[in-house]
């Protein structure tokens, strides 16, 4: 496997880093919201990522075919965006109420 093969995992850590740096270094919760969400998307690119099987067939039952990729990451990933964009809804409702009480 070269790097090429592994650009994923590159731009995961690039997207961490940079969510990490974005919560650390903003004093502004509206900001520190979008580094959690940026770091919650590069969590969600390496499970997915993780899940990936070369060359495989979807999960449904066919004759003759060996190789199906696992659908449980990709099942999980997307409940994890739903909660994800819940969160990140009552964040900001909380920011925007800490704002008026100010």
């Amino acid at each position: 496997m070269t790097f090429i093969d592994m650009y994923h995992y590159a731009a995961v850590a690039i997207l961490m880093t940079l969510g990490l740096y974005t919560i650390v270094s903003n004093k502004d919760l509206v900001k520190k919201l979008f580094g959690i969400s940026i770091f919650q998307t590069s969590a969600l690119l390496l499970y997915i990522s993780l899940g990936y099987v070369k060359n495989s067939y979807p999960p449904i039952l066919q004759q003759n075919v060996t190789n199906y990729s696992n659908p449980l990451p990709h099942v999980l990933m997307l409940t994890a965006i739903v909660v994800g964009i819940a969160t990140f809804a009552v964040g900001l409702s909380i920011a925007v109420k800490i704002k008026e009480c100010k």
